[in-house]
């Protein structure tokens, strides 16, 4: 490394990434660039915001297998969650960065969320709170600089859960996976996320029941529009104290009270 103009060898963190595949009942389905942690938490978020499956309920069973360059997951669904999936099926690549890579059409691309519940009240206190705890809860960004995170916070602003991974997206999955394991609901509190908030991530969010979504950089402006669509308040440029509502701006207010903290959820 060169700092202050003086060269010097040294060690260095970086993050991992290997390809994860999924298969669903016994076809592949997908195979996306993961960091390779909490995979169960991964592939079950994804099954749901992805709407292959439409509650936990339908994942019959899920296996996570080590191969020599990569991991495979298995995982059994009904019959009919099956059929309907192999309807809008994706290519067998993903990118770690990337949304809506392997649709195959612009309607898959596309397709509409659901309308989000009510919700909870969230005062700005709560949510800066909540960001406030976030940089401290990136064990694996604080010593390589190389990924995002997705945390769920109770509408206090304590952080619950929170994952990490090189992909933006592969970490709002492996939240909502772990959401689900640990039987949070997801109309009781709210999202933040270190990234920019894409269509996807809205989408994401919106198809799980998530009313709010927080993220510290920008929205696009597809991203705006679902937000709109589905109901669910977007924030954007969440740090530093600061940010900006861009959708549906009434769960969020100065006068909320600010509940008692609920219990942090292990990993």
């Amino acid at each position: 490394m060169q700092r202050d103009g003086t060269a010097r060898d040294t060690q260095d963190y970086v993050a991992e990434e290997v390809p994860v595949a999924l298969i669903v009942n016994g076809q592949p389905h997908v195979v996306m660039m993961a960091t390779p942690g909490d995979l169960e938490d991964f592939a079950l978020g994804f099954s749901l915001s992805e709407a292959i499956v439409a509650s936990a309920n339908d994942v019959e069973s899920l296996t996570v297998n080590a191969l020599d360059n990569g991991y495979e997951i298995g995982l059994r669904i009904p019959a009919e969650r099956a059929a309907l999936l192999a309807d809008r099926r994706r290519n067998l690549v993903g990118r770690s960065g990337c949304g809506l890579c392997g649709s195959e059409t612009i309607a898959e691309a596309m397709r509409p969320a659901p309308h989000v519940p009510a919700g909870l009240p969230i005062s700005t206190a709560a949510l800066h709170r909540a960001l406030h705890e976030l940089r401290e809860r990136q064990p694996i960004n604080a010593v390589t600089g190389a990924t995002h995170a997705a945390a769920w916070a109770d509408a206090a602003g304590k952080l619950l859960l929170v994952r990490e991974d090189v992909g933006r997206h592969n970490a709002l999955d492996k939240l909502i996976g772990a959401m689900s394991r640990a039987h949070i609901d997801s109309a009781r509190g709210f999202a933040v996320i270190t990234s920019r908030a894409s269509y996807e991530m809205v989408l994401k969010a919106a198809t799980v029941g998530m009313p709010l979504l927080a993220a510290i950089s920008a929205p696009t402006a597809l991203a705006v529009r679902m937000a709109e669509e589905a109901g669910l308040s977007l924030i954007g440029y969440a740090r530093g104290g600061n940010h900006v509502i861009y959708a549906c701006p009434a769960r969020l207010s100065d006068t909320a009270p600010l509940p008692t903290p609920t219990e942090t959820v292990s990993a």
